[in-house]
């Protein structure tokens, strides 16, 4: 099989397709997704026959530990998922601005306007005053305070 024989990986396909399922099965306990670790770890197997090492234990261990690992890295990403998912559902929840920052943005700007009215005199600020915070028309404005209006 390290040389690319498809024969060869037919018959450890055979050998070790089952017991790869159990291992991914035990860790996942999903069918659908046991079947989908399992197809990814036999054709890993395929792909990095070359880096097998007999040395180092027997085939079934190394192929059985490729699948217990992926099926570790798989709940981990599921986690990790459901934790982004977690995170953005918490965000979409949160204020869209700073209520401190904002109710001192307000306060500050209340001041200004408040120094820029001293600055004006008396009829100024009235008209001002008429028409902004009252929402009156000019023409409103100007009849009230008995001022000429054209248009």
């Amino acid at each position: 099989m390290a040389r690319g024989e498809q024969e060869a990986f037919a018959g450890v396909y055979d050998a070790v397709a089952g017991p790869v399922l159990g291992v991914v099965r035990g860790v996942l306990r999903d069918h659908a997704q046991s079947e989908e670790v399992t197809q990814d770890v036999l054709v890993e197997v395929w792909r990095t026959a070359p880096r097998y090492r007999p040395d180092l234990g027997t085939a079934m261990n190394w192929i059985l530990t490729l699948a217990h690992r992926r099926a570790v890295d798989r709940v981990r990403s599921v986690e990790a998922s459901a934790a982004r998912e977690h995170k953005a559902a918490l965000l979409e929840h949160t204020p869209e601005f700073d209520e401190v920052s904002e109710q001192v943005e307000t306060r500050l700007e209340r001041e200004q306007v408040r120094r820029c009215l001293r600055t004006l005199t008396e009829l100024q600020r009235q008209s001002v005053t008429l028409a902004y915070y009252r929402g009156l028309t000019y023409r409103q404005v100007a009849e009230l305070l008995a001022l000429p209006w054209a248009p």
